[in-house]
Order: structure tokens, then C-alpha cells, then sequence
């Protein structure tokens, strides 16, 4: 390098706008369960015997007709017992999606910019290079 020069360096910042991605929430989905009462009318079947005696069944009765000794029938008595019976059916499934929706925002931020200027004494002569189009 020649002693008589002296070099400096002009800097300008530039922005560099761009996109990041982050999390901005999250969705949750809940369920309530609700408890509805059901009451519904269900005709069943009782048969009744017009009697002179009645005996409770006992264990391992046969539910046949059977002849007495005395020659009498003994018939047995039914009726039909409710039975409930609840299960688990899917109802309907819920889906939820997402989308991406692109939005255009307008981002302001100040830069900073070196200028230079070169001054000298009446007696220098400088040659400022801006004045032909170059940085």
C-alpha cells in the first residue's frame, strides 16, 4: 500500500425480513359427557293361575307340569323378567383441521448508513468518485 493513501470502509446496514416459525397456541377439544334419563314403557307378559294353593318354587323346580299324588295338576307359574342392557355405540366423530392462511404485514425498522465525505485543504485536490456513479 502507498504511504499516501489512506483507506476507510463505509458500511450500511441492510434488513433481512423474513419469517420464523413459532407456535401461537393450541386448540384443545373437551368432551362433557351428559347423563340423560331414559324412561320407556315395555309391556311383558305375567301369567296368574286362579288357585285353590299356591307353593313357591323351589331350587331346581323343572317348570313342568307335574301330577300330584292327590291327582291334582301342579302347574308353574312364568313371567317374563326385564332385562337392560346398555352399550357403548360411536355416535359421530369429530374431525378438526387446520389451515394456513398467508397474510401480508408491513414491517418497519430503521437502518443505519455510513456516509463519508472527504474533506481536505484548499490546497488538495480530491477526487470524489460518487461523482461518476460509483458506491
Amino acid at each position: 500500500m502507498d504511504p499516501d493513501t489512506v483507506e476507510t470502509v463505509r458500511r450500511e446496514e441492510r434488513a433481512e425480513v423474513g419469517t420464523e416459525r413459532r407456535e401461537a397456541g393450541r386448540v384443545r377439544v373437551r368432551k362433557q359427557v351428559e347423563s340423560v334419563p331414559v324412561q320407556e314403557v315395555v309391556t311383558r307378559e305375567v301369567e296368574h293361575a286362579d288357585a285353590s294353593e299356591r307353593v313357591p318354587a323351589t331350587e331346581g323346580d323343572s317348570g313342568e307340569v307335574e301330577t300330584l299324588e292327590d291327582g291334582s295338576i301342579s302347574i308353574p307359574v312364568f313371567e317374563e323378567e326385564l332385562v337392560v342392557t346398555k352399550r357403548l355405540v360411536v355416535r359421530e366423530r369429530i374431525i378438526v383441521r387446520k389451515h394456513t392462511v398467508l397474510e401480508e404485514e408491513t414491517v418497519e425498522t430503521e437502518l443505519r448508513r455510513e456516509h463519508v465525505s472527504v474533506e481536505a485543504d484548499d490546497a488538495v485536490e480530491v477526487d470524489d468518485r460518487r461523482d461518476r456513479g460509483e458506491p
